[in-house]
């Protein structure tokens, strides 16, 4: 029996709950999740790689996940996937603007790789408003973070802020 392979990427910069949802309902399609930690050139990452590696991996062993695995990569995403062996792009959706982008890559990766399907999944109703980049701009300002990752994430991002200095007064 031919395993289903599945990878879900992102820079999880850092993880938040909405990432966490998408994980466990993606990893319900598949044998295996090959959650594939990445850079992106135009964002501007408050964590290195390897600690979003680790933040990915306690985050999901916490949640009791057991068909997860963590794999950092800096490559083509439809080439990163083919070399897992994985079948499928799992991608989560939030709103209206994510389908826009997230459907013009699922027509680009599929030029490069027809063998490899996209799954989209919607965000939990409650998740929809979480990105990880409005996550670290309302700790970088002050703000609380705590509705939209876990505590442990929480502490860490809090702890980065306050290395690094935070912004503005009001």
């Amino acid at each position: 029996m031919v395993q289903r392979i599945g990878v879900y990427p992102g820079t999880f910069d850092p993880i938040t709950l909405g990432h966490l949802d998408i994980i466990r309902r993606g990893a319900k399609l598949v044998d295996k999740l090959i959650i594939g930690v990445t850079t992106n050139p135009s964002k501007d990452p408050m964590f290195t790689p390897d600690e979003r590696m680790a933040m990915v991996s306690r985050e999901v062993a916490e949640q009791g996940i057991d068909n997860v695995e963590v794999v950092g990569f800096n490559a083509l995403l439809m080439k990163f996937a083919r070399a897992q062996g994985a079948s499928v792009i799992v991608r989560g959706l939030r709103a209206v603007a994510d389908f826009e982008y997230e459907y013009q890559m699922a027509g680009m990766n599929q030029q490069l790789d027809a063998e490899i399907e996209t799954v989209f999944l919607m965000a939990d109703v409650s998740l929809q408003p979480i990105a990880s980049k409005l996550v670290k701009e309302i700790a970088l300002f002050g703000g609380e973070i705590a509705d939209f990752v876990t505590p442990t994430i929480r502490d860490e991002v809090v702890a980065r802020v306050e290395q690094r200095g935070r912004l503005g007064d009001y």
